[in-house]
């Protein structure tokens, strides 16, 4: 039985997960919390935000984040292709930055202009 805090809304159940039940959530007060605390205990992911080396730029890092969750075992090593690459002013909040990184289907992009 796995427990989590269900983060859907600000209620912030106390969820338990029966993995030997099919994934049977209890504790949740609305579907969603169900849907969180069986997605939390089979794949749990996470939206990943950063910063990129930029030049030609004023500033020298430019934010960026998913475009979606990513699994959350694949964090370090998206902070490691991410801290490889260098991007190139101007950018404009929405660019890919990395698409289809570590081939998850999920892009990597700005959060911000740069000029």
């Amino acid at each position: 039985m796995k427990q989590f805090i269900c983060t859907v809304c600000p209620r912030g159940c106390r969820l338990s997960v029966d993995e030997d039940n099919d994934y049977k959530v209890t504790g949740n007060t609305c579907p969603r919390g169900a849907v969180y605390g069986r997605n939390e205990a089979i794949d749990p992911r996470r939206t990943l935000t950063s910063t990129v080396k930029i030049t030609g730029a004023r500033l020298t890092r430019c934010p960026v984040r998913t475009s979606e969750a990513i699994p959350k075992k694949l964090m370090s090593e998206a902070m490691a292709e991410i801290n490889r690459i260098t991007v190139n002013a101007p950018v404009r909040r929405g660019n890919v930055i990395i698409p289809n990184i570590l081939d998850t289907g999920i892009n990597l992009i700005a959060t911000r202009d740069m000029e």
